[in-house]
């Protein structure tokens, strides 16, 4: 079924920031515990190190903290925090709640939990939630893998890390930065990958690279085609970092150049709803976008969730821009 829900407000992208644990454990560190080695990793995931440690709430704190200075706006000035996370620091309350705290955020927060396809999820719901009256919303992605894995099994000790990636949103009176989108499930695939509570991950590694690849092109698919645009027309694709072959044969099927790929995972490993916001944001400080450029964000998670969302790039405007622009349009919002 094509959706399509238009509101009066679409958004525009303020500010981002990153957070990434100080402790660094390379595949050579790994070797001296599991029967692996760095070629075989590298060759298999294509990733070389992962972080490891902190909270989740401590990771999602520091890069929304560097989104909201990036932007130079008040904390309180924020109506909405969506935090997106598969490991929250406790069941009750929500993480959201800690974070929300610390940052000195107004309005409302909520944990979102759609595993690794969370941040474009959360994206898509607080676009809707810009259309319906909130002015600025805090979108993070942030995991803390390593207290779910089992760093005693080589097929998946190998492949998580931890960190965090925010974006902060405005409500603009036009169509805005979010062009196109596609949410989905298949719940009868919830076996391949889960953790069960008080457990650590469990993955049929064959299954889920056999559908990712489908679930990740599919949905970029139907985004691009909702977007009226054709692949060659994407700039950059952010797509989750969970394996370089899944992603390169992604790119392959789509008809977009590997090269256009914005790739962190030989740093960070898959870092569940972190790893795009975290992909993302290093593109941007890596000078790789141009006004107007497309930039199509795609994932799949645990569930198994997929999730893509294809957004127009334009440079935040600075925040003399952003006060003539409230004084134009008979706003009050700081």
């Amino acid at each position: 079924m094509n959706r399509s829900f238009k509101t009066l407000m679409g958004m525009r992208i303020l500010g981002w920031g990153t957070a990434l644990p100080e402790k660094v454990v390379t595949n050579h560190d790994l070797e001296q515990t599991l029967d692996t080695s760095d070629a075989w990793i590298v060759e298999r995931s294509g990733i070389r190190e992962r972080r490891i440690g902190d909270s989740t709430a401590e990771l999602a704190i520091e890069a929304g903290r560097h989104a909201l200075e990036r932007a130079d706006i008040d904390p309180a000035s924020v109506d909405l925090l969506v935090l997106a996370t598969t490991t929250p620091d406790q069941t009750v309350p929500a993480t959201s709640a800690h974070v929300h705290d610390a940052l000195g955020l107004g309005g409302g927060a909520f944990d979102l939990n759609a595993a690794c396809s969370g941040f474009v999820y959360g994206l898509v719901v607080a676009n809707s939630m810009l259309g319906a009256g909130n002015h600025r919303i805090l979108v993070i992605g942030a995991e803390t893998l390593s207290r779910i894995t089992d760093w005693n099994d080589r097929n998946t000790a190998v492949l998580f890390g931890d960190g965090g990636g925010a974006l902060l949103l405005e409500s603009v009176g036009d169509e805005g930065q979010l062009l196109a989108w596609d949410l989905g499930i298949d719940g009868s695939a919830r076996t391949c990958l889960k953790t069960e509570v008080g457990g650590k991950i469990e993955m049929d590694g064959r299954e889920v690279f056999k559908r990712a690849v489908r679930a990740m092109v599919d949905s970029a698919t139907r985004t691009i085609e909702r977007a009226k645009i054709r692949p060659n027309e994407i700039a950059l694709i952010v797509p989750h970092q969970a394996n370089i072959r899944i992603i390169q044969a992604a790119c392959d099927r789509l008809g977009i150049d590997r090269e256009r790929a914005a790739i962190v995972l030989d740093r960070t490993g898959n870092t569940s709803s972190a790893s795009i916001p975290l992909a993302f944001a290093d593109a941007i400080d890596a000078g790789r976008l141009r006004d107007g450029d497309r930039v199509l964000l795609t994932g799949f998670g645990a569930g198994m969730t997929w999730g893509s969302a294809l957004l127009r790039w334009q440079t935040p405007p600075s925040p003399n821009e952003r006060e003539a622009s409230t004084r134009q349009a008979g706003g009050s919002n700081g």
